[in-house]
């Protein structure tokens, strides 16, 4: 199998021992395509080097490119004797007994300047079980060359470059490597300071969390300080609301919604996860300063019944307060509330009755159903085909403008580097560097995205995000058709975009909204009958 490596300088000197086989890795580096045989056996070419960093994984395929200069590749492999390595059997034992201490020590995952505490140190286990996890993935049996910079070097790589090396470290196995990095970075970033700083020392903390332990009960063993119920919700209401593109992807669901209903008497609602209503404050204010004649509205707001909802009163307050609300502008509305996990959400408890036009709102929701690639019983498709049945007018969809559900994890690792390293910049164009308001957006929202997207494999990484090209043959399938956001929503967003800061960018694309980050696009808004 060809795996081409794009290798940074660095000398490695370590030794594996069995009763077939020794390895010794002596490797100041050159970008490299080495071809690695079922039998260990490697040649090497040499190759141009590149200075941007980067890393990619497509199944077998595997690439890191960071800035060096050219040196040698030396590598010795001999199955035949311990003698010709120069084995000795004491020494091995107590390197790794240096290694086990290493990685038991819980003190590493401590640190002042992190949000994030994370408990309980690594098993004895967890070096081998993250090797044959990355084996897995990348559905080969051959080995994996791990491509990591010595003690002195790392004080001379930038952290995003460390960053991407941790990773790698991790994904093949190479633990007590890892933890230095992670030494070496938990010193220079922080979550105060620039954008590039405050994500690294985030996804800092997620790569411990992937460390921490393997497999079944990794996001179980995640603890993080929780911060008081309202705090987390006064965060998610300022992210909301101070990110444009938040913001104006509930606000282009709502111009679809107003805009499908205009001509209608009654009209029911349907939110699968309604949060604290948000969405709804502005919707009804729309609605109100809409000349002629306004329908009736009915509301039904589905919620975790376990979720933060329900230390501040559960859906029972939400709906009080959009009643009254909707009382003091003049409106009729009723609100239901449905207490109920969405997968297990049936036809029967949402009172859909004759005469009504139906509209459905997935709004930052369908991405935390499992789909076809965590089980067969795939919830996600499950629910849409559901709500095909019940006949809407209009179906929204408001989502994440990125893939962190099937992507393999180091390529994962890069997607959710980047795109919220652009949703870092934007908020602070919006709420400033010093603003308390974004520390607690990214300390109670995005880091917990961040830890479950990078340390959490299977049924426990709830966020698993799609792009628009996915979520479009998802909802076909589903039976729906598209139907594109008028012009007029377009054109008004594209006018209010701009009062925040000329590099956020909104684009329309076969229907479809999206909205982003000069050129990152971070969220996008559709709608489907």
């Amino acid at each position: 199998m060809w795996m081409e490596v794009n290798l940074r300088c660095f000398v490695l000197e370590y030794c594996f021992a069995s009763s077939t086989t020794i390895l010794k890795l002596r490797m100041p580096l050159v970008r490299a395509a080495a071809v690695m045989g079922s039998h260990g056996c490697c040649s090497v070419k040499d190759a141009d080097i590149t200075s941007e960093t980067s890393i990619s994984m497509f199944g077998s395929d595997a690439t890191c490119t960071t800035q060096s200069s050219s040196v040698e590749l030396e590598y010795e492999l001999d199955s035949q004797s311990h003698d010709v390595v120069g084995y000795d059997s004491d020494k091995m034992k107590l390197k790794l007994q240096e290694l086990e201490k290493v990685l038991l020590d819980d003190n590493a995952a401590n640190d002042d300047n992190q949000s994030m505490e994370i408990e309980g140190g690594l098993s004895d286990t967890t070096c081998y079980a993250l090797h044959h996890d990355s084996t897995m993935e990348s559905s080969s049996s051959d080995s994996v060359l791990s491509i990591i910079s010595t003690p002195r070097e790392l004080s001379f790589t930038t952290p995003k470059s460390l960053l991407f090396e941790c990773a790698a470290a991790i994904q093949n196995g190479y633990c007590h490597e890892a933890s230095q990095m992670i030494d070496v970075l938990r010193q220079r970033v922080s979550i105060q300071g620039e954008p590039s700083d405050r994500i690294a020392a985030y996804m800092v903390e997620a790569l411990v969390a992937r460390m921490a332990t393997s497999g079944r009960g990794i996001y179980k063993a995640l603890k993080c300080k929780s911060p008081p119920s309202s705090d987390r919700l006064s965060a998610m209401q300022v992210l909301f609301e101070a990110c444009p593109c938040f913001r104006f992807g509930f606000m282009a669901a709502n111009g679809a919604i107003l805009e499908t209903c205009r001509y209608e008497t009654r009209v029911h609602i349907i939110d699968f996860d309604i949060n604290q209503g948000s969405q709804y404050y502005t919707l009804l204010q729309t609605l109100a300063e809409t000349p002629g004649k306004r329908p009736h509205v009915r509301l039904t707001g589905v919620d975790d019944p376990e979720s933060v909802q329900r230390s501040v009163g559960g859906l029972n307050i939400i709906g009080e307060r959009l009643v009254q609300h909707a009382k003091d502008l003049q409106l009729s509305f009723e609100f239901h509330a449905v207490a109920a996990e969405t997968a297990l959400v049936s036809p029967s408890m949402l009172g859909c009755q004759p005469g009504e036009a139906l509209v459905v709102n997935f709004a930052f929701q369908l991405h935390h159903l499992p789909d076809e690639s965590v089980s067969t019983t795939n919830l996600r498709d499950q629910l849409l085909r559901m709500v095909k049945s019940l006949r809407p007018k209009l179906v929204t969809l408001v989502e994440q403008d990125v893939n962190t559900n099937t992507s393999p994890f180091l390529l994962r690792f890069a997607e959710a580097y980047n795109y919220y390293s652009a949703v870092f910049a934007s908020l602070d164009a919006t709420l400033g560097r010093d603003n308390q308001d974004r520390i607690n957006v990214e300390k109670h929202c995005l880091a917990r995205d961040i830890i479950n997207v990078v340390a959490c494999e299977g049924e426990e990484r709830i966020e698993r995000y799609e792009v628009a090209g996915k979520w479009k043959a998802r909802m076909s399938m589903a039976g729906f058709n598209p139907r594109p956001i008028s012009g007029n929503v377009y054109g008004e967003i594209q006018k209010l975009i701009k009062q925040y800061s000329d590099r956020y960018k909104v684009k329309q694309e076969t229907g479809t909204l999206h909205f982003g980050w000069e050129d990152k696009m971070l969220i996008l808004s559709s709608a489907w009958t």
